[in-house]
């Protein structure tokens, strides 16, 4: 009796795996760069365009780099754990 071929090569198939199903460890590095990069996005904003932006402008820069700040901290102390 012949033995039947695999319809993917293993090869393959594993490495389509570990793409589609990541790590804890790797979905956690995603969100905390997300994050960071948040934070630099509204820094940069706050540096470089403070004097065209208005009050209402400036504030909603200034809420999210907050809130941004406050994310990153809530997600490192959850790993930190």
């Amino acid at each position: 009796m012949r033995r039947q071929q695999p319809i993917l090569p293993i090869g393959f198939s594993e490495t389509t795996m570990s793409i589609l199903n990541p790590k804890k460890r790797v979905i956690i590095d995603m969100i905390m760069v997300q994050l960071l990069s948040l934070m630099a996005t509204f820094m940069l904003i706050l540096i470089f365009a403070s004097g065209q932006l208005d009050s209402s402008e400036m504030t909603y820069a200034l809420v999210g780099l907050f809130v941004s700040i406050l994310m990153l901290g809530s997600v490192y102390s959850r790993i930190a754990k």
